[in-house]
């Protein structure tokens, strides 16, 4: 699958990365790992979120010291998704061999600090796998009032020793394991708060009864570019996205649709 997708004539973006990570239930929808912004937050200030933020230089750096078949930038944001992952929830996806808890105490609290991953790893002697990362969407909004984000999603399935997961409390609140359909359940109660990406993301993954069927319908289906656009009907303007991309579901009237960046008619 090419990742690597030519976006044409877009606004620059900032590169980011963010990891859906599953934990399969025997007879149950599986969870997937979410984190609540903290509000003061500016880009989803107060949602919730799958793990993830920007891709930096020190990536690129991580993903040159490991063979592999990507492109730079795939690789880049992949290893983003995983250094993300360890910062916000303290669960290590991707890593090859074993971690200790001490391990990820520590490098959660050196990434804090602002620390390179790059020396993290090779100073513990631990490599990552990338391969471990299945690419499922990619988002990227083409206005240009607001900081915008070029985010990669990633699917990967949670080991089976998962460590419990610890919230970072800094740019997050809380950290917390539910279902697609638990989390949409919660908006509707308004319990929680879901951006228009995160929405659509979780009612696509609403679909899958564990991480295998979420694996094959991600290989499937070509990730191709998602940059919502403004749709005049008869019932007022609505938000829409791709209809042959693997959404279940590809447009909300604007009125309705909780986004994290300034909407303009016209």
């Amino acid at each position: 699958m090419d990742e690597d997708l030519d976006f044409g004539d877009v606004p620059p973006a900032m590169p980011a990365a963010t990891l859906v990570l599953f934990r399969d239930r025997m007879g149950e929808a599986p969870e997937i790992l979410m984190v609540e912004r903290s509000k003061g937050m500016r880009f989803a200030g107060g949602a919730i979120v799958f793990p993830g933020g920007r891709v930096d230089d020190d990536d690129h750096i991580v993903a040159s010291l490991h063979d592999h078949d990507l492109d730079a930038d795939c690789a880049a944001a992949r290893v983003a998704a995983i250094r993300e992952t360890i910062e916000e929830s303290g669960i290590p996806i991707g890593i090859v061999g074993d971690v200790s808890d001490d391990w990820l105490e520590v490098t959660r609290a050196a990434l804090h600090a602002q620390q390179p991953f790059s020396t993290l790893l090779a100073e513990a002697g631990i490599s990552l796998d990338l391969q471990a990362l299945i690419p499922f969407a990619r988002w990227r909004p083409k206005h240009k009032e607001a900081r915008v984000f070029d985010t990669r999603f990633y699917i990967a399935k949670a080991p089976d020793d998962l460590p419990e997961e610890v919230v970072d409390a800094t740019e997050n609140v809380r950290t917390f394991w539910e279902s697609a359909a638990g989390a949409i359940q919660l908006e509707k109660e308004g319990k929680v708060k879901v951006i228009f990406p995160t929405m659509r993301n979780l009612e696509r993954l609403a679909q899958f009864d564990n991480y295998a069927a979420a694996e094959a319908h991600s290989l499937a289906i070509p990730v191709q570019m998602i940059s919502p656009h403004m749709e005049k009907r008869d019932d007022g303007l609505y938000l829409c996205i791709p209809t042959d991309a693997g959404y279940p579901i590809t447009s909300e009237r604007l009125d309705q649709a909780v986004t994290a960046f300034p909407m303009k008619a016209g």
